[in-house]
């Protein structure tokens, strides 16, 4: 059983479906007060958003912290990866009209700013 639950735990899939359906559910959350196919909408975005930035968003961030030096290496990263996240996020949500952008947003922000950050100190301390 441990070995399917490592297998699992390594698979990009399950990781992209992981974030596909917890941001996914957010998004419907924090849009409930909309009618029905709006409230959807803003859950698919979101959705596929954070699956596609959770496949992505590890790479990004080793490629920045071999990118700089000194405190840089730091902090750089995941401010790049925050600030590349918010402007994806925000585009795709007013393209497709969901009604509460910022609250929709908040938590997928949070997570993947969290983790570029934990992620970046983890791989920046060992190159320091």
């Amino acid at each position: 059983m441990s070995g399917l639950v490592a297998r699992l735990g390594r698979s990009s899939a399950v990781h992209v479906a992981f974030a596909f359906v917890a941001m996914g559910s957010w998004a419907l959350f924090a849009n409930r007060a909309y009618p029905l196919p709006r409230m959807l909408l803003a859950g698919l975005v979101q959705g596929a958003l954070s699956g596609c930035l959770t496949l992505f968003l590890k790479r990004v961030v080793e490629r920045l912290s071999a990118i700089f030096s000194g405190p840089l290496r730091l902090v750089a990263p995941p401010v790049i990866a925050l600030l590349g996240s918010a402007t994806l996020l925000v585009t795709f949500h007013m393209l497709s009209g969901t009604p509460e952008i910022l609250k929709t947003i908040a938590v997928p922000l949070l997570v993947s700013t969290s983790y570029a950050a934990l992620y970046n100190y983890s791989i920046s301390k060992g190159r320091s």
